[in-house]
């Protein structure tokens, strides 16, 4: 198994379809890279005040890739079923009310991506009109992730919605993977059925 086959969650599988797993792949190593750049660039102001020469377009920056890491996580942990996922009390229901529980919370979440694509349209086309210092590049720059972050929301909770309604959203995986003991020979926490 190659590492970018390993970035997609085998978790409820039935929920997923194939043809978007590239695109997860590309934005968990996406998340990886802002990551990175975020905390290099934090590092590198810090020392860069401390020896009096201080890059001021560091700034800038950090809060992009900031920015981007928030809303690049929050469309690949809707896809992941991490994020914005109400599991406790869809968990322990069964048959029609497990089913109404999850379109329900589905349902709030493509809202919430909906408002995201509109509203967040609306500030990046506003976002041409200010601008960030020192650089002078339109705010837009940010703004962008919003609707960005939106659609992928939107595609990967529709997703959900419709082989959802065509599999069931309940799986057949357990909650938590089963306790194995780690030395040879050692018996199983007291309880374990195995």
């Amino acid at each position: 198994m190659t590492v970018a086959e390993r970035l997609v969650l085998k978790r409820q599988r039935h929920l997923k379809w194939r043809a978007l797993d590239p695109l997860e792949i590309v934005l968990m190593m996406l998340c990886g890279l802002l990551l990175f750049g975020f905390c290099s660039t934090v590092i590198l102001d810090i020392v860069t005040r401390e020896i009096g020469r201080p890059w001021l377009w560091l700034q800038e920056v950090t809060s992009t890739f900031f920015i981007y890491a928030i809303f690049t996580g929050t469309a690949v942990a809707t896809r992941r079923n991490d994020h914005l996922y109400l599991t406790a009390i869809a968990d322990t229901l069964v048959g029609i009310g497990r089913t109404v529980v999850e379109i329900a919370t589905r349902v709030v979440v493509l809202g919430v991506a909906l408002c995201f694509i509109y509203f967040g349209s609306l500030n990046f086309l506003r976002g041409f009109s200010s601008f960030r210092m020192p650089s002078m590049t339109p705010i837009a720059s940010l703004y962008a992730a919003i609707p960005i972050c939106g659609v992928l929301v939107a595609l990967f909770t529709i997703e959900q919605l419709v082989n959802g309604l065509r599999n069931g959203f309940a799986s057949d995986e357990p909650l938590e993977p089963p306790h194995v003991a780690s030395i040879e020979g050692i018996a199983p926490p007291p309880g374990d059925r195995r």
